[in-house]
């Protein structure tokens, strides 16, 4: 139901008193800032709302103090505007809905009023098309979230302000999505584009998000298909910065992340632009995510992006009949951040496979030459560098793995130059020596010029092979092979004369060099990229994953991508003693300092921290029978570690923090018997419990089985209630010879079965009834036992959220670590 506020013309649902009471706290000493032009985006936006600091879903900072501010401001931005040409209404929407995603391992989705505001800015008379544009202001708990994602919404409003000041009218509308629940894994963005009245007329959408706090916000992934909107961020976009290859990584499942693109892809059936910010993941998600990180430049950056992509579109004819260039994908890439190439993937296509034929047809030249002996010169020669990559990536890891076993993970993450220098040299190096001994071994009488021409041809040869791979599977990140067959290739035929009268000469060096210098700084950049994202991972990537493996896996393929065009410098030098010995040398310092423990993995400073994550929480567990007795119960301070190193450098701060307190899982109880938030305790399989006073937050979880009955197709359906915190998680397990059948969540079939459990992550925000569920149990006749029940409930703020237990353990932590903590309880019950 409808109703309009005091605060203008604002629609509002439910909670109408309690926006208007809470407005006046944030009570911004001026409103000046609310008239500046986009060219000289304010900061005010981004510390008033990171000023209330976490805003967990369900707490009073998120529900009530952050939707007054944006309330505010929104309503101050149409009484500006109101005699302009558009006309501008706000929806307060409290959606409720549950769904399934695959994401995690997957695990199903149940959510209860959390708060979208949506904001509609069109001309007036109204319009049939809209853009959508969204944020989310919420965070995870303990983190003030400046660059996840209030920066994002600082800039919407700036650019809502911006739009709605526009003299002319708007050819299509806009909508402006400040969500308030993405943290709960894409709850809200899923309420507003299945329930919400104005999203059958959202056409397209831009998503705002972030990965790492501040610098350049990059397109990460577009479409499905409908290449127009990557050819509209290619006209508009004043500082462009984009990539298809970060697009098909991501959408691998590489990177353990993801974003509301899904949810408008997935159940909106809608084309859209990801943008996210990449740089300094370290403290993504921390307590050092604040708006004085953020620097002015990169919020002046993105709203100049989107202001601008925002202005194209909705000025764009191609948005009122999408359809009809809905098909085809394109192929992008910037050219460091100065300019954006993109063409259709059927063009990039038709150009991979010219590049490709023109180099097979200089290598067939090659071929044919009177003696015949090039074909197999050139298989033997291929051999040896497939071979020499091998050796090198099994040597490098087995450095990897003595550093490992020498408990000396992750020395790089503070110190990445470091890996450089351990993996990097030895992997430079052992590429070297297998050339080398292969030069003095088994092309001994060979010309040097003659075996420089031949492993040039080698390069060529694995490149071009992997260009026509790529390309026959349809994956647009080949135009990196194509470049990196292209150029070499043209500055090869244009210096052939130069090379085969002067050999490895410094003119042919330095005019080599510069012909492949475009495609290799724009590999280089794609490098950067990669270690800039995935560094930062593996301090949250859980104690299963072998950081060292990952990096120095990493390093030794960038090697090898970047020495294939110089290999054929090593068959031009006379020796090669001094390179292996400087190589040789940096390696064995490297090491040396490394097995000795001059680089530890974490800093705390403020400048540049670089924090391990730990999650405490304090939790009270209780185990129920067949009977609904308590048959076990116990307390305790059950610590997560977030990384491969797990607690052996916590341990001498907090001596009671051992292995001797490290858990087993309980394989007959659901999720190991522990209060899972998320299921990733396939991630984090060491985790420690130390025993602890029992919790008793204010409102504790009340659980209880309404009804149990047999139905006339055999199953038994079993209905409950919960009334608990804003957060809890549900977990199914049915005994063996057991199967659920249907239930009350997502589309009625329960999907994504763990291991034989279910998960279900529930969450409410403000006034929530009590949470009613049901599931139908197809039972084992021959058992009593059907099925395994248990809740934990988790209080991520207020009063509940910390004990004494907690806050005197915190206290003892290291400068260097991030322990965020809460309270939490787990329930279990069998039938």
């Amino acid at each position: 139901m409808y109703f309009t506020a005091d605060l203008g013309p604002v629609i509002i649902r439910d909670d109408v008193l309690l926006v208007g009471q809470v407005i006046s706290q944030f009570n911004p000493e001026s409103q000046h800032f609310l008239c500046v032009c986009l060219s000289s985006i304010r900061r005010e936006h981004l510390e008033q709302i990171t000023s209330v600091g976490p805003r967990p879903v369900g707490s009073q900072e998120n529900e009530v103090l952050t939707v007054g501010y944006l309330l505010e401001q929104i309503n101050n931005i149409k009484a500006e505007t109101a005699e302009g040409p558009h006309q501008l209404t706000v929806d307060v929407q409290r959606p409720s809905g549950t769904f399934s995603i695959d994401f995690l391992g997957g695990f199903t989705s149940f959510y209860d009023r959390v708060t979208n505001i949506a904001v509609k800015l069109e001309p007036k008379g109204g319009t049939q098309h809209l853009m959508l544009a969204n944020c989310h202001f919420d965070t995870v708990a303990n983190s003030p979230g400046a660059s996840d994602d209030a920066v994002s919404c600082a800039v919407m409003l700036e650019v809502l302000h911006s739009l709605a000041n526009h003299s002319s009218p708007l050819t299509h509308g806009v909508i402006f999505l400040f969500n308030g629940a993405e943290e709960n894994i894409l709850q809200a963005s899923h309420g507003f584009i299945t329930q919400h009245p104005w999203a059958k007329q959202v056409r397209a959408f831009i998503n705002l998000e972030a990965a790492g706090v501040g610098g350049k916000e990059v397109v990460f992934q577009t479409g499905p298909e409908n290449p127009w909107l990557v050819q509209a961020y290619v006209h508009a976009a004043k500082h462009p910065f984009a990539s298809v290859v970060g697009q098909e990584v991501f959408q691998s499942g590489i990177i353990p992340s993801d974003t509301d693109f899904r949810i408008y892809r997935d159940f909106g059936n809608i084309p859209g632009i990801d943008l996210a910010f990449i740089e300094n993941g370290f403290i993504y998600h921390t307590k050092y995510d604040t708006a004085n990180r953020i620097l002015t430049d990169s919020i002046q950056r993105a709203g100049d992006n989107i202001l601008a992509v925002l202005k194209h579109l909705v000025t764009s004819e191609k948005l009122a009949n999408t359809s009809e260039y809905r098909h085809g994908n394109m192929v992008f890439f910037d050219l460091l951040g100065v300019v954006v190439v993109a063409y259709p993937a059927r063009v990039g296509s038709i150009l991979n496979y010219m590049v490709a034929t023109a180099a097979f047809l200089y290598l067939a030249k090659k071929a044919s030459l009177p003696g015949g002996r090039y074909v197999r010169q050139l298989a033997y020669a291929t051999g040896v560098a497939v071979l020499s990559w091998f050796v090198t990536l099994l040597s490098v890891l087995i450095v990897a793995l003595v550093i490992t076993l020498l408990g000396r993970s992750m020395f790089w993450y503070t110190h990445f130059y470091t890996s450089i220098c351990l993996y990097g040299a030895a992997a430079t190096g052992k590429m070297v020596l297998v050339h080398t001994l292969a030069k003095n071994l088994y092309y001994g009488g060979v010309r040097l010029v003659e075996l420089g021409d031949l492993y040039f041809d080698v390069s060529l040869l694995l490149w071009c092979c992997s260009l026509v791979w790529l390309t026959h599977h349809g994956l647009c990140s080949a135009y990196v092979p194509m470049l990196m067959v292209a150029f070499p290739l043209t500055t090869k035929l244009l210096l052939a004369k130069e090379f085969k009268h002067k050999g490895a000469s410094v003119k042919y060096s330095v005019l080599y060099l510069l012909g492949l210098a475009l495609p290799y700084i724009h590999f280089m950049f794609l490098i950067w990229v990669v270690f800039e994202i995935f560094t930062p991972i593996m301090g949250r990537s859980g104690t299963e994953i072998p950081p060292e493996v990952v990096l120095a896996t990493l390093v030794t393929l960038a090697t090898i991508f970047l020495s294939s065009f110089f290999l054929h410098f090593i068959y031009l030098v006379r020796s090669t003693k001094w390179i292996l010995a400087g190589l040789g040398s940096v390696f064995l310092v490297m090491l040396l300092l490394v097995s000795c423990g001059v680089f530890f993995p974490y800093s705390g400073s403020m400048d540049s921290p670089r924090p391990k994550r730990v999650f405490i929480q304090h939790t009270t567990r209780t185990f129920h029978n067949l009977k609904g007795q308590v048959e076990s119960q116990d307390s305790g301070l059950w610590i997560n570690s977030f990384d491969f190193t797990g607690i052996q450098h916590i341990t001498p701060h907090i001596p009671e923090v051992n292995d001797s307190v490290r858990t087993r899982c309980r394989e007959d109880r659901p999720f190991c018997g522990y209060p899972w938030f998320l299921p990733v305790k396939f991630l984090s399989k060491k985790n420690w419990y130390l025993p602890a006073p029992e919790v008793s937050p204010s409102s504790p979880v009340e659980f209880r089985l309404v009804s149990r009955e047999e139905t006339s197709w055999g199953t038994v359906k079993m209905v409950f209630n919960v009334k608990g915190p804003s957060h809890m998680s549900l977990y199914l397990m049915p005994h063996r010879g057991s199967s659920l059948s249907t239930w009350s969540f997502g589309d009625g079939t329960p999907q994504f079965d763990l291991s034989g459990e279910y998960f279900i992550f529930y969450s409410h925000g403000l006034n929530a009834p009590t949470w009613t569920f049901w599931f139908e149990i197809q039972k084992n006749a021959q058992k009593d036992r059907m099925i395994s029940v248990a809740i934990s409930s988790h209080y991520f703020f207020g009063e509940d959220q910390r004990t004494a237990q907690l806050e005197e353990i915190l206290h003892r932590f290291p400068p260097w670590s991030f322990p965020s903590s809460w309270v939490s309880t787990y329930h279990m019950y069998r039938y």
